[in-house]
């Protein structure tokens, strides 16, 4: 016999989509996008990157720090040429949002 419980997080994980802010709306089953979140108005060429991560599991726990400001210290950047961003996420049981940071 099926406890109540398990079946209750089976269908929340099924019709809840994860919390994932994309450009396109998060997938029930996954999302995988990748999208622009910032540029500037340089034209010049980059040479460093640096990236952020924060990742949660069933709105449960959440942990880790996406900030731009993490991502540019990691890469060593000073001055920031654009920034970009990949959001994934699998039945809304683990999601990620991960800032790439681009600049000199």
């Amino acid at each position: 016999m099926r406890s109540p419980s398990r079946s209750l997080v089976l269908a929340a994980a099924v019709l809840l989509p994860a919390c994932v802010a994309t450009p396109v709306g998060p997938g029930i089953i996954y999302t995988g996008v990748k999208a622009p979140l910032e540029a500037t108005a340089s034209k010049e060429a980059f040479s460093k990157s640096g990236k952020a991560k924060a990742s949660q599991v069933c709105g449960i726990a959440a942990w880790g720090d996406a900030s731009i400001q993490t991502a540019a210290a990691a890469g060593g950047i000073k001055t920031i040429h654009h920034v970009d961003y990949e959001a994934f996420s699998v039945l809304g049981v683990y999601s990620s949002f991960e800032v790439t940071v681009y600049g000199d």
